[in-house]
């Protein structure tokens, strides 16, 4: 998971690369918590640490193993069933995610609840241009102001367009500093509508071809049309990044390029079905229109992290009573002993990301919604059902090219 999040220090937005290193750090620090305080303290506390239980040797599964064994006998008896139709849920549910749009979300509904600043933008909005609260930027040199100005006036979607004058008032002097010019341009839409990027990109064009001028065109919206485009960009280095890292350290670990592979695959494929859920639980449930740009990015980061955690945690225990009780009983024995640590885990974790959504910002009531339900599916689906009855299936040559593809 550290390595995943290190990945975003690829990306070309500040908030991206922060989040990179700290949330990697924290993991490393509770890795070596994990390894060193947290045994410790078990042996300094004895079987007290587990009150109100009372642990017994031997009992390793727990109340839950009954389920985990009748699980297992499904997955045993019929694995092609069990994995069609798993594959064919999360197919259909994968299939809705180009819906999902993320282009961001407008003014009224970055909050959930109404605000103040929300009300306002809808007054405003009412009775002037939609743009007139956050003007669009240019800044020109002064020679070619006028047929800078010019240009702006002409660009489709351009309510109006003016330079900063001395005085402050329209038709004054221009206000130059160090031979640059700057002219205020009111766009006919809200400066935060999909409207308004698009006549950002053609005002960009228009200001660019004046020659001499060297203009360029920033405020409200050019920023957020810019973060529009390098969070796509980032979309396209960072999710095959992750995906490759993912892969090798499967890999590393389990002496095997099939079984990494279709793990890989069930990863990806758990994040597609989520955010094909996700598209429905906003528009229909939520009423979002779309998603910040950053919030794919940040539920691939944190899914398919987890993701991977919970493979480890499944396929190195299989792999350890595979080598010992063959590849099928293996592959039972594991998926009894670390099922309800796994569900346990996914649980915990997919409650502590839907507390978030008692926050009433859109952004992180989404990335709530998205990670809680991804880590439910995962676990509950994929790493229950969907993997296991896969290998199961597949039998010796999941391992390939390992030494427990050999064996019989």
């Amino acid at each position: 998971m550290a390595l995943g999040l290190l990945a975003l220090l690829l990306s070309d937005l500040t908030n991206n690369r922060a989040l990179g290193p700290v949330g990697a750090i924290g993991i490393v620090c509770s890795v070596v918590s994990a390894l060193t305080f947290l045994p410790a303290a078990l042996v300094l506390c004895g079987r007290a640490a587990y009150w109100p239980a009372k642990p017994r040797t031997g009992d390793a599964q727990g109340a839950s193993g009954g389920i985990w064994r009748r699980i297992a006998h499904l997955v045993d008896n019929a694995p092609r069933k069990v994995w069609a139709v798993s594959l064919t849920a999360l197919l259909a549910c994968a299939a809705l995610a180009p819906a999902l749009t993320s282009k961001g979300v407008p003014l009224d509904e970055t909050f959930v609840d109404d605000a103040p600043s929300v009300t306002a933008q809808r007054a405003l909005s009412e009775h002037f241009p939609g743009g007139s609260g956050n003007p669009a930027v240019i800044i020109t040199d002064a020679g070619p102001l006028e047929k800078v100005v010019a240009a702006a006036r002409d660009t489709e979607g351009v309510a109006s367009a003016a330079p900063v004058s001395r005085s402050g008032r329209p038709g004054g002097e221009p206000y130059v500093v160090d031979g640059r010019a700057r002219v205020d341009v009111t766009l006919a839409s809200a400066a935060d509508s999909d409207e308004a990027r698009e006549t950002i990109a053609r005002l960009r064009d228009a200001v660019g071809s004046v020659q001499g001028a060297d203009a360029l065109v920033g405020g409200y919206t050019a920023q957020q049309y810019d973060t529009l485009r390098t969070a796509e960009r980032d979309r396209t280095l960072i999710v095959p990044v992750v995906l490759a890292v993912i892969f090798l350290v499967l890999v590393g670990l389990l002496r095997s390029l099939l079984t990494p592979a279709l793990l890989v695959a069930t990863v990806a494929l758990n994040f597609l079905a989520t955010l094909g859920i996700a598209s429905l639980v906003f528009t229909r449930v939520f009423g979002f229109t779309g998603t910040d740009p950053s919030v794919p990015l940040y539920g691939f980061v944190f899914l398919v992290a987890l993701g991977v955690d919970y493979n480890i945690f499944l396929m190195s225990r299989v792999r350890e009573e595979s080598l010992r009780h063959g590849v099928r009983e293996g592959m039972l024995r594991g998926l009894v002993t670390t099922g309800g640590v796994i569900t346990s885990a996914g649980v915990v974790l997919a409650a502590t990301f839907a507390a978030l959504s008692v926050i009433p910002l859109a952004f992180l009531v989404q990335i709530a919604f998205i990670v809680a339900f991804g880590v439910l599916l995962d676990t509950l689906v994929v790493r229950s059902l969907l993997v296991p009855a896969l290998v199961r299936d597949i039998g010796a040559k999941a391992w390939w090219p390992g030494r427990l593809s050999r064996k019989p």
